[in-house]
């Protein structure tokens, strides 16, 4: 695990763009793109499973994506074998064009800054269980409505911890703590995917009401509202290319196998966690499967803490991410790629750093659901998946030389899935907005 850890922080606290000479072994390929992909998607997992209809059609919906997952995986590495470039909108621009290149990069920053929300999201639904078990007897006001005491409103902790530990934390050029975190997040999964399993089998001795499940057959309608779910918690492909260009072995058989024994196991503690969390609160489960149980529960305030702990720490990547396509945009802007002042690029950075997290806790603050934010971000998740791989294998075709049936069934593949992510990004990126104007 340690020598894992010491691949994780020399991949991922390079700059990007910046991987230096390959150095990542096949294990630890898988180890980091199981950190990648094991978030804060796993939360949402057991309301997915209830809303596709039950745990038959959810894992059957899961495993025709797992198709279209690791095919993604598997285009996206050997384009980058086609590049010279380690980043993701760096290969689709070598491979597609400028102008594809230029819609990867605004659908890149505008996705990480939705994850952002999205992980400030759980973090505030976590400290809000926790302060209930700080002070579970709520005292009455005036009118006879329960309040806390202010220094435990979540909305302020939030604000602190943005203050006082995300921020330090995201202003660096690079971020050195990622040998510890490498570990957390694929931990901290387990542990919930176990404590869920346990609870289930344990439901009758813990005081949980038996919960009926009523859902009906699903439609089809509702097997495909749960697919954003799907692409946001088994999302990896925005980092699969650094990754990649990071490896010492580079030949695409081995490509294939990192990726399909990625997904295999993201396949295992997604679908463990979605069946039992399901079965365990029928119809009644919530969006965040940890919301469900009691506040005072030992064993769920230590997931929560794991939890929290491992997303405020990885918040700082996936703004250093995008604050440094920002950056990129900025200089070209100012034409300063070249020379440019270190008390300068400081300022931009300090500066795109402070607005990054006060536009996310604000929209974080305000989301009541976090059901909500990842619809969006599964639908965007669509063009990382589907549509942009499959760019990238219809146009790799175009100077490939090979026999025309095998190349024609290539380009038919990504065609095949252009239109099935841009069907995903206008189904889901609809539902969303419509249920949000319901809602005002």
């Amino acid at each position: 695990m340690e020598e894992l850890a010491r691949e994780s922080i020399s991949l991922l606290a390079k700059p990007v763009g910046e991987c230096g000479s390959p150095s990542l072994s096949s294990t630890g390929a898988i180890f980091i793109m199981l950190k990648s992909a094991l978030g804060a998607g796993l939360l949402n997992f057991p309301w997915a499973f209830n809303k596709a209809g039950g745990t038959h059609t959810a894992v059957l919906v899961e495993l025709g994506s797992l198709i279209f997952l690791i095919s993604g995986l598997v285009i996206l590495g050997y384009a980058s074998s086609l590049s010279s470039h380690s980043t993701y909108q760096g290969v689709v621009r070598d491979v597609c064009g400028p102008a594809i290149g230029k819609l990867c990069e605004i659908c890149f920053i505008f996705n990480l800054f939705m994850i952002s929300v999205a992980f400030l999201r759980v973090v505030e639904d976590q400290l809000e269980k926790l302060c209930d078990s700080i002070h579970p007897n709520r005292t009455m006001n005036i009118v006879g409505e329960n309040f806390q005491p202010w220094y435990l409103d979540p909305r302020l902790t939030m604000s602190l911890l943005c203050l006082l530990v995300i921020l330090p934390l995201s202003i660096p050029k690079e971020i050195s703590f990622q040998k510890y975190t490498s570990i957390l997040g694929t931990l901290a999964a387990c542990y919930l995917t176990v404590v869920i399993i346990v609870k289930y089998y344990l439901k009758g001795n813990t005081g949980f009401q038996k919960q009926e499940n009523t859902s009906n057959v699903s439609s089809l309608a509702s097997m495909f509202s749960v697919i954003p779910t799907i692409c946001f918690g088994f999302q990896c492909h925005e980092a699969c290319i650094t990754i990649y260009s990071s490896m010492r072995n580079k030949s695409l058989s081995n490509w294939v196998a990192v990726s399909v024994v990625s997904m295999l196991f993201c396949l295992l503690i997604y679908s463990l966690t979605g069946i039992y969390g399901y079965l365990t609160f029928g119809d009644g489960v919530a969006a965040d499967i940890l919301m469900s149980y009691p506040g005072n529960d030992v064993v769920v305030i230590i997931a929560r803490l794991l939890f929290a702990v491992s997303i405020v720490t990885i918040y700082p990547i996936i703004l250093l991410l995008g604050r440094s396509v920002l950056q990129e945009v900025w200089m070209n802007h100012k034409h300063m790629t070249v020379y440019v002042t270190a008390s300068y690029e400081r300022f931009v950075r300090v500066t795109l750093t402070v607005l990054w997290i006060l536009v996310t806790l604000i929209i974080a603050l305000f989301v009541p659901d976090i059901s909500e934010v990842i619809s969006i971000i599964g639908g965007i998740s669509a063009f990382f998946i589907f549509i942009f791989p499959g760019l990238c294998l219809i146009c790799a075709m175009e100077s490939e030389a090979m026999h025309p049936r095998k190349k024609s069934c290539l380009i038919a593949w990504g065609i095949i899935s252009v239109l099935c992510g841009a069907f995903i990004f206008g189904q889901s990126t609809t539902i969303a907005v419509m249920e949000l104007l319901h809602k005002f």
